[in-house]
């Protein structure tokens, strides 16, 4: 139940702006932000499941891509022989390829960004969907973009949609603090709700039959200039802290 919020600019020369926030189980293994595939993929930078070796988030500096995994419930009667894992999506999308009509994988939203550009496609075992984002602010997590079924999405995209716009180039805005300070302080915000409540953005999802819990926050700018791409870990999974982004 992994959240990201988007701002996608009216011109293509505009950064793509995104704050990504992984859930998953913690006893799962992965590596933090690093180079984890030179040989398939060298100089893709992205946090890697160790278990099955592909991407949660990642991005390709050179090709200005940035590719984003989010878990959604697969409606299909596949077993788990007939499937194979979503990670792979991540890293097919860095090099062009996106998902098929019938990618043979759980359900899935990914999130594929490119100078201007935000695409996602949804998966949900059954029918495979794709549209490219309006300019704005939008949110996704388990299910349909800017969900209005989704609590968290309902209580917190006016916040994000009503904050100061981010503004500067990659890494500092105009003013000598990151352009995500706003975004990251909204997550804050919502620091004080219950990690169980379902309008909270730092989650533990056991409650809801999921073994997952918010683990770590991601922020990144997609322009034609390149890509900048932040990473920090939570200090207990499902708590939130002032996180360092680095």
């Amino acid at each position: 139940m992994c959240t990201v919020i988007v701002q996608v600019g009216e011109s293509p020369r505009d950064p793509v702006r995104l704050l990504a926030i992984r859930d998953e189980d913690p006893e799962r293994p992965w590596d933090p932000l690093g180079e984890w595939w030179p040989a398939a993929h060298p100089g893709v930078v992205g946090v890697r499941d160790a278990r099955a070796g592909g991407a949660w988030l990642a991005a390709d500096p050179v090709e200005r891509r940035l590719a984003v995994l989010l878990n959604r419930v697969d409606r299909s009667e596949r077993s788990d022989d007939e499937v194979v894992s979503r990670g792979s999506l991540v890293l097919a999308s860095l090099t062009g390829a996106s998902p098929g009509d019938a990618p043979p994988t759980r359900g899935f939203n990914l999130v594929e960004v490119a100078p201007g550009t935000v695409r996602v496609t949804t998966w949900d075992g059954l029918v495979s969907r794709s549209e490219l984002l309006a300019p704005g602010i939008h949110m996704i997590a388990h299910d349909d973009i800017d969900d209005p079924a989704t609590a968290r999405i309902v209580h917190w995209l006016p916040e994000f949609r009503a904050a100061p716009p981010p503004v500067g180039g990659d890494g500092d805005g105009a003013s000598g603090e990151p352009w995500w300070r706003d975004w990251l302080a909204i997550v804050a915000r919502s620091g004080g709700l219950a990690a169980v409540d379902d309008r909270a953005l730092i989650r533990d999802n056991r409650a809801a039959g999921w073994p997952t819990l918010s683990l770590l926050i991601c922020v990144a700018s997609v322009s034609p200039a390149g890509v900048d791409l932040h990473y920090g870990e939570l200090d207990q999974p499902g708590e939130w802290n002032p996180v360092a982004l680095s």
